[in-house]
């Protein structure tokens, strides 16, 4: 059974993303709020929609702002390559969950060695997001997986059409933006990759 992460687009604001949250977090095992460019208050008004919207503090992961992560005791926090050392941040904060974003097998097992907790490892198809910068493949993917021993969660270009082929490939899960969240319908497009991802039908 794998694990469903939705992440924020930086393009809603906090209001719209905690209003599709509120409906689609029962589909979900975390919501990532990922708002690049935005300060500290600003990242900790979308957190405090979201808890006000009803998605559950251990369901809220902060990408990037440990601060704010730690002050409104979510879930975790997801480091980049810019963000504060894995290592460090563990030391100081026992209490959060740490995913670090990766790009390959050496980036990987320097986060397994830092005490990260998980990796998303992408993109692995093409996107919008990434314009330019050719997808990093299914082969990609189980090239990092053999590589560690922590979970590794696939992101870039995954929707459910394509969600099962990256658990073929030895995901432990998948991260998803746009599928979800700029979808016309996100409640049936969450729900539909929570039955994919987790393997049973959810009513």
């Amino acid at each position: 059974m794998g694990v469903l992460h939705l992440i924020s687009t930086g393009r809603q604001t906090a209001a719209q993303l905690a209003a599709i949250c509120a409906r689609i977090h029962p589909y979900a095992d975390a919501i990532h709020v990922r708002e690049k460019g935005k300060t500290a208050r600003e990242v900790a008004e979308f957190v405090i929609a979201l808890l006000r919207a009803g998605v559950p503090a251990q369901k809220i992961i902060v990408n990037d702002r440990v601060d704010v992560a730690a002050v409104y005791g979510v879930k975790g926090v997801q480091l980049a390559y810019h963000s504060l050392p894995v290592r460090a941040v563990r030391r100081t904060f026992s209490d959060l969950e740490i995913g670090c974003s990766v790009h390959g097998p050496i980036e990987a097992k320097q986060a397994q060695q830092a005490g990260a907790h998980f990796c998303l490892y992408g993109h692995v198809f093409p996107t919008e997001s990434k314009p330019g910068l050719a997808p990093r493949g299914l082969d990609g993917v189980a090239d990092v997986v053999r590589a560690v021993q922590i979970p590794i969660i696939a992101i870039g270009g995954i929707h459910a059409g394509n969600a099962r082929s990256v658990l073929k490939a030895g995901a432990a899960g998948v991260a998803v933006l746009s599928a979800v969240f700029l979808a016309e319908d996100p409640v049936r497009e969450a729900k539909q990759l929570a039955e994919i991802v987790k393997g049973e039908r959810i009513e």
